[in-house]
């Protein structure tokens, strides 16, 4: 099935494909805002499979569609015969005859990757363990909408090297900036990833010589989903990685920061940033809808 299109890693669109996507979630926010119909996608089903819960994704993932003129089912893996042993092949076959396209949130990234192999329709993967692709589309939308153009510029990841970070090294190599990421030792994101994006993301252990002189500094929760009962060890490990005032005190005058949310203020943040009227996080969070919204238009033209 070859010919179908799937979106599992940034590393699924050329560089000219995501800016060309990245300038069209822009258009559709304009017309959204504007409140001029755009329904693209009239009589377009997609299933959204969700193992983890969420938020932003179900709720930007279902109004994108019927902002699209689509509709979109929400499966819990509760809801599916996925949560009863059915073989994920087996599930993708059945889920991809009867709708346009799917959506998979769930740990293992090796199974949206199976999934892919078996559907006839295009898969997103809206978050696994190792990448959360669809935030770096909000991301990058967002510093696009507020600063222009990011090649060549340099963004700060600051934190675990988790799905988000290992996003971010994806999204250098291929746009074309410097990654600097601050994480302690033992939270370093795939050797394999960096080796991949080498003159394009570097490790920095010292936050505030990562900190220097960056466009962009990004950071995320400390523990993510199935790590709670780690969260004390990791809040020790990484406490020096807060996002604050000190640290964008280093960065470049106009630099931005971004954080995918949900937020814990106090911790990988502090509130004065979260609460800054100035900040670009809600736009960001926003922009989860547009920008998936011309992902979807994307794999089904």
């Amino acid at each position: 099935m070859s010919h179908t299109r799937h979106f599992l890693t940034l590393n699924d669109l050329t560089r000219d494909e995501l800016l060309a996507l990245l300038k069209r979630a822009s258009e559709l926010k304009k017309l959204q805002r504007n409140g001029v119909a755009h329904d693209s996608l009239k009589g377009k089903v997609m299933a959204m499979i969700f193992a983890k819960s969420s938020t932003r994704t179900r709720v930007s993932f279902e109004a994108g569609m019927t902002q699209l003129g689509g509709s979109a089912m929400f499966l819990s893996s509760a809801d599916t015969q996925m949560g009863r042993g059915e073989p994920i092949s087996d599930t993708a076959k059945v889920i991809s005859s009867m709708v346009d396209i799917v959506m998979i949130r769930t740990f293992a990234h090796t199974d949206v990757e199976l999934f892919a192999e078996h559907s006839s329709v295009p898969v997103i993967n809206a978050l696994t363990d190792d990448y959360h692709p669809c935030q770096l589309l909000a991301d990058m939308q967002t510093w696009m909408e507020h600063r222009g153009d990011v090649q060549g510029k340099t963004v700060c990841w600051l934190g675990d090297g988790n799905n988000m970070c290992q996003s971010y090294i994806n999204a250098a190599k291929i746009l074309g900036f410097h990654l600097k990421i601050a994480c302690p030792e033992g939270f370093e994101p795939s050797t394999e990833l960096l080796d991949q994006a080498q003159g394009f993301a570097s490790i920095e252990n010292d936050p505030k010589r990562a900190s220097e002189g960056a466009h962009l500094l990004v950071t995320d929760v400390w523990a993510s989903m199935g790590q709670e009962e780690e969260a004390r060890m990791r809040e020790q490990a990484l406490s020096a990685y807060q996002l604050n005032q000190d640290l964008l005190d280093l960065a470049d005058p106009e630099a931005l920061y971004l954080h995918c949310l949900p937020a814990h203020r106090g911790e990988e943040i502090t509130a004065d940033l979260m609460d800054n009227p100035d900040t670009v996080i809600w736009d960001e969070a926003e922009n989860r809808l547009h920008a998936q919204k011309a992902l979807i238009e994307f794999l089904l033209r």
